[in-house]
């Protein structure tokens, strides 16, 4: 029997490599940049849920509740900045030359005219929108931050400019397409407290509680019969929350429509919501969010004071005016985070009153001062000093507000399934005044106009949406003639 085969010899032992040596690191000068989102900030407790809270709310109307959440910020200890925006790509086909991207409040171009009976075909992408909201760090429950945000749909400034040739607010129709202005949309600062809020610098007007009640829509808002307007002002606000209840009330002193008052403008609102009825809103175009059943109402009070009607002005005439508006957001099938497929909400707004035509975008009704009686030989012509369309003169030097009432109701359904990427709405808005008929030459001057769109909306892909809009406008003006525009857009959002 053969023996064992022998074991093998025990490998030699080697002893440990020495430790590498230690790499000296030079100490930091300054604190760490990094970038991250709001949730993240959030979930690492770098920002609390209140200060997350009011950064989604200021980013929302412009990209979405789920995507503020996930926006890209640049953190500095406590300090952020986070940028936003999309970027907008136009194609607009109208049925007459009225229009330019932006349609606004204005009056179809008369049936039977040039204008009134042929086509125009807009590329555009002045609508494109860039943000950036700051915060510093919270202290004792005070939270400060503020926000920048532009689009491109400035309009040069052209003082005394005159031209015989075809141009488009004085610049030709070439750079009015293809070199946008930079425009400021909002720019202002909040100082959040457990007390109260305070915010001041440009931003939605408070009548109408914007943006909160503002429809879904392809083309570029204000649309015709909504409340859509932005201005320097100083706000106090105060929210109270008692689950599932919320209340919030605000006052605000707003630049008043005319500087020459020398006062502002004031305004105040109250809004009521149950949070725990919820539904998926669209704000524009592309602010998804899920919203509250809420209600909200608005008033607005100024005065005026308009060089006298003379021919050598000596006095002003004062007038004071008013409107209110009322507001409401109804879900009638639920739509939550968890499950947006399946939603249906309604949106209202019913406002009235006298003098109030600039919380409209363009809205003049074609009415405009009649000429100041002739000066002395040698005098200066005398010319009124404020905007056309909010009061004018009668025949007997009688100044008068000119009224409006407008409606405007909105629904979304969002396909089951699909997570909210599809959804179909439709919007109607109607407006009229009571008095313009008083003013202005029959032809020119609008008495009424209705509005409707349907738009079909889809999102292929994350930060990629496309959205396609019938609209029919239908002005009628003093004398009786009804003139209509027909608006087909396509237009594309990347949003970031």
């Amino acid at each position: 029997m053969a023996p064992p085969p022998a074991a093998p010899p025990p490998e030699p032992a080697y002893p440990p490599p020495p430790p590498a040596p230690a790499v000296p690191t030079k100490p930091s000068s300054g604190t760490p940049v990094e970038l991250t989102s709001l949730r993240l900030m959030r979930d690492k407790g770098v920002i609390s849920q209140a200060e997350f809270d009011s950064a989604v709310h200021d980013l929302s109307e412009s990209v979405g509740a789920s995507a503020a959440a996930q926006q890209g910020t640049v953190v500095m200890g406590k300090w952020a900045t986070t940028i936003y925006g999309f970027v907008e790509a136009d194609s607009i086909s109208d049925s007459t030359q009225t229009f330019n991207d932006l349609a606004g409040s204005g009056l179809v171009a008369r049936a039977g005219s040039v204008a009134g009976e042929n086509y125009r075909w807009t590329e555009g992408i002045r609508n494109s929108r860039l943000g950036l909201r700051m915060k510093a760090p919270e202290v004792s429950g005070v939270r400060a931050s503020a926000q920048f945000e532009f689009d491109f749909i400035g309009m040069p400034a052209i003082v005394g400019a005159t031209t015989t040739a075809y141009s488009i607010s004085g610049v030709s129709e070439g750079a009015f397409g293809s070199n946008p202005l930079l425009r400021v949309r909002h720019l202002n600062f909040k100082v959040e407290t457990p007390v109260v809020d305070f915010l001041l610098g440009q931003y939605w007007q408070l009548f109408g509680y914007q943006p909160i009640y503002q429809p879904n829509t392809v083309q570029l808002q204000g649309v015709p019969g909504e409340v859509y307007s932005r201005t320097p002002q100083f706000r106090i606000s105060k929210t109270v929350k008692a689950s599932p209840i919320t209340f919030e009330i605000a006052v605000a002193a707003t630049r008043p429509v005319q500087r020459d008052t020398g006062i502002p403008d004031g305004q105040g609102g109250i809004r009521f919501a149950v949070d725990s009825w919820t539904g998926v809103q669209t704000v524009g175009a592309t602010g998804t969010q899920i919203s509250p059943l809420s209600i909200a109402a608005t008033g607005l009070v100024r005065r005026v004071e308009v060089n006298q009607f003379a021919s050598v002005p000596k006095n002003t005439t004062e007038l004071t005016s008013s409107a209110f508006s009322v507001e409401a957001f109804l879900p009638v099938l639920p739509g939550t985070k968890e499950q947006k497929g399946n939603s249906l909400s309604f949106n209202g707004e019913f406002a009235s009153g006298y003098g109030f035509n600039d919380m409209y975008t363009g809205l003049t009704g074609g009415i405009s001062f009649p000429t100041y009686p002739a000066p002395p030989a040698g005098g200066t012509q005398a010319i009124p000093n404020i905007d056309n369309g909010t009061v004018t003169y009668d025949s007997g030097g009688k100044l008068h507000g000119i009224q409006w009432t407008t409606y405007l109701f909105g629904g979304q359904y969002y396909f089951p399934g699909l997570d909210g990427k599809m959804f179909l709405t439709g919007n109607y808005s109607h407006m009229e005044s009571a008095n313009s008929h008083y003013y202005g030459a029959p032809a020119k001057t609008m008495a009424a106009e209705d509005w409707f769109d349907v738009n079909f909306f889809a999102d292929p892909i994350p930060a990629l949406r496309l959205g396609l809009e019938y609209a029919n406008f239908n002005t009628m003006t003093v004398d009786g003639i009804h003139s209509i525009n027909h608006r087909i857009q396509f237009s594309g959002f990347y949003i970031f």
